[in-house]
């Protein structure tokens, strides 16, 4: 299996129980979590070697989310510690037509005012296949945006591949600033992710689809996804289609082209959905896998929607299955029944 190397903010998500509103809640659950953690937790699961970069302050709440990350066997060997925050952010999970909310409580945090000059990126890459990052860590703060800058020119230093998982937030940045920052960054990633959204707002390409209405035609991005690869060259530009028909009912299928053919995926009805808050992760740490073990950019595909299709089914941010358990679903085992 891979040394995998992924890069971003760890943060502690406080949620209140089941469906209840922020302003009936009287407590929280702590539910660690954060985009490029949540690649790392998905990727130890299926075998792989892989380790989480990031900067966390040396008190106890910091050990707490350093800890997340070592129970599920992540290497936190690189985790800088220092600073004076963990980001928070609240996360209120939506039913039927009421949707799911998040409050972001993560600025002035240590990954956020940490500097370049104190990641060892060389040393981090030796031996590693793979990094990953996402387009919510540079939109933290210019500091984030220089330290993932410097990890990927590291790792085209060290022949690593790099994929990408754009990500917009539009709490965190503007379009504007997003499309600065991450065309340039473009020039070292093999691999990019996004949905319809991400690929408009991070790059400036336009799909022909109805994002507002959650209606998503996979032959609307054929052209974007040539043009992105020719304009960035992209050795596979892949997009999650998601149909939004409530916050508990989702389609969910995804699309992948590798400069030369494109395969669609097999579509899933995931209704009731209990958490959707790490879907897009947990596809990203599926789609790596199955680029690193699978013989074709479909099956390599199917593994990750599989994943992402499961992810939905379980609570909190971290994707909590096993490569046989995936494999199971991708194979059309989705009946449900008790495995005893």
């Amino acid at each position: 299996m891979a040394k995998i190397v992924t890069l971003g903010e760890l943060m502690l998500r406080l949620s209140p129980e089941g469906n209840d509103r922020f302003i009936q809640s009287d407590h929280f659950r702590v539910i660690p979590g954060g985009g490029e953690a949540n690649v790392a937790i998905s990727l130890a699961n299926y075998g792989h070697d892989a380790d989480f970069v990031t900067k966390l302050p040396k008190h106890e709440i910091g050990q707490l989310a350093l800890n997340a990350m070592r129970r599920y066997g992540v290497g936190t060997s690189h985790i800088v510690r220092g600073g004076e925050r963990v980001g928070i952010y609240y996360a209120e999970t939506g039913a039927s037509m009421r949707p799911s909310k998040v409050i972001y409580d993560r600025a002035h945090s240590a990954i956020a005012e940490a500097r370049p000059e104190e990641f060892d990126f060389d040393e981090i890459f030796e031996g590693a296949q793979w990094f990953h990052w996402s387009g919510i860590t540079p939109a933290i703060s210019d500091n984030a945006a220089a330290i993932v800058k410097a990890a990927c020119e590291a790792a085209k230093r060290h022949g690593v591949t790099v994929s990408v998982d754009l990500n917009f937030r539009k709490k965190l940045w503007t379009s504007e600033k997003a499309i600065s920052i991450m065309r340039p960054l473009m020039q070292y990633v093999d691999v990019c992710i996004g949905n319809e959204e991400d690929a408009m707002l991070c790059l400036g390409f336009k799909p022909d689809a109805d994002i507002e209405g959650g209606k998503t035609d996979a032959a609307g991005y054929h052209k974007i996804f040539e043009q992105m690869a020719k304009t960035f060259g992209f050795k596979y530009v892949v997009s999650t289609l998601r149909e939004s028909y409530s916050a508990t009912h989702n389609g969910w299928k995804a699309l992948i082209y590798n400069g030369e053919e494109f395969y669609e995926s097999r579509h899933y009805d995931i209704e009731p959905i209990i958490d959707r808050v790490g879907g897009g992760d947990s596809f990203a740490g599926g789609l790596i896998h199955g680029l690193l073990t699978k013989p074709t950019q479909g099956e390599a595909l199917e593994f990750a929607v599989a994943a992402s299709a499961l992810k939905h089914t379980i609570n909190g941010d971290f994707n909590l299955v096993s490569k046989e358990e995936v494999e199971s679903l991708a194979a059309g085992n989705a009946n449900g029944r008790v495995q005893r």
